[in-house]
């Protein structure tokens, strides 16, 4: 994957383009949110400081091949609300991870996330050559679990003790995944409607 190409993903309700500084004003509106940053790993950025550090880190680790992440833009409001990435990625292995995912609390059960997802899982299985898409989170965020299974993911298992939670916890993750036979089926139906108009 060339990590200096940029990448833009559209779909009649979400443009996904590469993550940059000058997206600080838009996210200054939404990222602040607690409840956002509740079961992440990263902290809450909690003030112009800690976005300008978020903002600088996901580029550095773009820059380093580490991570692809994306700006999510509503396009209804032209804004900026999220951000989505692509990461551990193993192409000789044809796999990669969709994480490091957060949306605005108004954003939220929009259907913005599942268009989102449309875009990175059909790039990933269409042009990157992917057998095998990972997504992983909190095992206490019930709420991303559900979001998971409803996008047709298979949840594969629970890595115990897994990652250090900003507050410092232990937390257990998650793991589904969605493999290539099981895309072709889920793109005529859970994202038929993103399917169709491309």
């Amino acid at each position: 994957m060339d990590f200096t190409r940029c990448i833009t993903l559209e779909n009649d309700r979400v443009r996904l383009r590469p993550l940059e500084l000058t997206d600080f004003e838009d996210l200054k509106a939404v990222i602040f949110d607690p409840e956002i940053w509740r079961f992440t790993v990263d902290p809450n950025p909690g003030d112009a400081v800690g976005l300008a550090a978020y903002l600088t880190k996901a580029i550095r680790e773009r820059k380093k091949g580490l991570r692809y992440p994306f700006a999510i833009v509503d396009k209804q409001s032209g804004r900026v609300v999220g951000s989505t990435s692509y990461g551990n990625i193993a192409l000789a292995d044809h796999r990669l991870e969709i994480g490091w995912t957060w949306l605005g609390a108004e954003y939220q059960r929009t259907g913005l996330n599942r268009a989102a997802k449309h875009l990175l899982l059909k790039y990933a299985f269409g042009e990157l050559g992917c057998e095998r898409v990972e997504l992983k989170t909190d095992a206490l965020n019930w709420k991303s679990r559900e979001a998971m299974r409803r996008m047709g993911a298979t949840e594969e298992g629970i890595l115990r003790s897994h990652m250090v939670t900003q507050g410092g916890r232990r937390r257990d993750s998650v793991y589904f995944s969605i493999l290539k036979p099981e895309w072709d089926t889920l793109r005529m139906t859970v994202f038929q409607e993103f399917d169709a108009r491309g």
